[in-house]
């Protein structure tokens, strides 16, 4: 594993991306870095489908700043033997591995590369006590069309952790060889989210539950899914969500397309020098999109049709 700059004592955030995802790697990491205390620094940690060439690390590092460390740990063919769903990449499943990949640490976060931070995870990180827990994550709101998912592999409604935004004991994963278990379990072809699926099935019990602002998928920004969520989460945790939830593009990506919040991850991807956003050009048509978006009358315009279409979608569905 390369490491580059600072030598504090950082948080260790793991996150698992191919090269096409560098870019929202970078703004993932933005978006943790402002949301943090000037005094915290923290420890990014790059899973690589395949190695990333010296430019692209500069690029990295250019973004999170010096006072950032920055490791690159290539995982090819690491991971030959698991089941990999074509809808998503081999990447994903890499966090099955941290455990053993970082013995120097034995409590690391783990989040998606699809994600906006909008609190602070290093308080999160330093205030947590995991105890005898091997994770702890957001439980979904359970939806009707999933109990039977759920129930196949063993898991209860609203108990079901979405592995995109994790806190990891290492010391007790490593301690129960829980890497081998994962290992052997991922091979079954039947698995829907296959890293998903083999968290929720074999740390049954000893996952701790966080409140859904820490990992905010799609479902939860969406006013025809509240009633699902006000089954596990009180009202009030679904205005804070509403109001500052860290946003899981779970669904479609913002750099692709019109999507929940899309607008949050555009103005990061701004604030991305433009020489570096010159050479890893994204959807222009989302882009002026955004641009839009961005002005009173086309925010007012593009919401009123998105209503209608969200209520018109509710009466006929």
């Amino acid at each position: 594993m390369e490491t580059t700059s600072a030598n504090f004592d950082p948080v260790p955030i793991v996150m698992a991306f191919t090269p096409n995802y560098l870019i929202p790697a970078c703004v993932s990491m933005l978006s943790v870095l402002r949301n943090a205390h000037a005094s915290d620094h923290f420890h990014f940690i790059c899973l690589l489908s395949e190695p990333l060439d010296q430019p692209s690390r500069a690029i990295l590092q250019k973004i999170v700043g010096e006072q950032t460390a920055l490791s690159f740990v290539d995982m090819d063919n690491r991971l030959s033997h698991v089941y990999v769903i074509e809808k998503y990449t081999i990447a994903a499943s890499y966090r099955l591995l941290i455990p053993e990949l970082l013995p120097q640490y034995d409590k690391v976060l783990y989040m998606d590369c699809d994600m906006i931070i909008q609190n602070d995870v290093a308080k999160l990180f330093r205030e947590t006590d995991l105890s005898h827990n091997y994770m702890a994550g957001v439980q979904e709101a359970t939806l009707p069309e999933q109990e039977e998912h759920l129930s196949a592999i063993g898991c209860k409604s609203g108990e079901y952790i979405n592995s995109g935004f994790l806190l990891m004991n290492l010391k007790a994963l490593r301690a129960d060889d829980m890497v081998t278990k994962f290992l052997k379990a991922a091979q079954d072809e039947t698995l829907e989210f296959p890293d998903q699926d083999v968290i929720n099935m074999l740390c049954k019990g000893k996952l701790l539950a966080l409140r859904p602002i820490w990992n905010s998928i799609r479902t939860f920004f969406l006013p025809q899914y509240k009633s699902y969520f006000l089954r596990y989460y009180p009202e009030q945790e679904w205005n804070d969500v509403q109001d500052h939830g860290n946003i899981h593009y779970t669904g479609p990506k913002p750099w692709n397309g019109f999507t929940i919040k899309f607008d949050l991850w555009w103005r990061l991807y701004l604030e991305i020098p433009a020489w570096i956003r010159r050479q890893y050009p994204f959807n222009k048509k989302v882009f002026y999109f955004f641009k839009i978006y961005q002005t009173q009358i086309g925010r007012l315009l593009i919401d009123g049709l998105q209503d209608i279409y969200r209520s018109s979608k509710q009466r006929n569905g």
